[in-house]
């Protein structure tokens, strides 16, 4: 490898890191009034503010933001593990083949029982894959 090709690759993984950093920086979205009831407290889950007078609906200062189309994830790093590497389902030692471990990570189905996940876990780390769930 050249050393034009090295800086490159550099560059360009330095790029990425800075992307999956922005994409962490979002803010925790709660539901409305979750700060003041318990039943709403035990339920973090989002829930669009519907009501005629809610100050969060009306995005008054000093209320938690609400969910909006900017606060999207950038369309390159849709569906990449939080390492920046592509998730690939594993299910046999077969479908390693034809991957990078440069640029996927393996997650094994939970379809796949305890010997034959722990003979694909050793044969992913031998080719040098990390392994999400393993």
């Amino acid at each position: 490898m050249s050393k034009e090709e090295v800086v490159a690759r550099l560059k360009e993984k330095r790029k990425l890191q800075r992307k999956l950093a922005k994409r962490r920086e979002k803010p925790v979205f709660r539901r409305y009034l979750s700060w003041r009831f318990w039943k709403f407290e035990r339920r973090e889950y989002w829930r669009k503010p519907k009501g005629n007078d809610s100050k969060m609906r009306l995005q008054l200062k000093g209320y938690p933001p609400i969910v909006k189309v900017g606060y999207g994830t950038p369309a390159e790093l849709r569906g990449l593990h939080p390492s920046g590497l592509v998730p690939v389902r594993v299910s046999s030692v077969r479908d390693l083949e034809g991957l990078d471990p440069e640029k996927h990570i393996v997650v094994i189905a939970s379809t796949v029982g305890l010997r034959k996940r722990l003979a694909l876990v050793g044969e992913a780390r031998a080719r040098g894959f990390k392994v999400a769930n393993g």
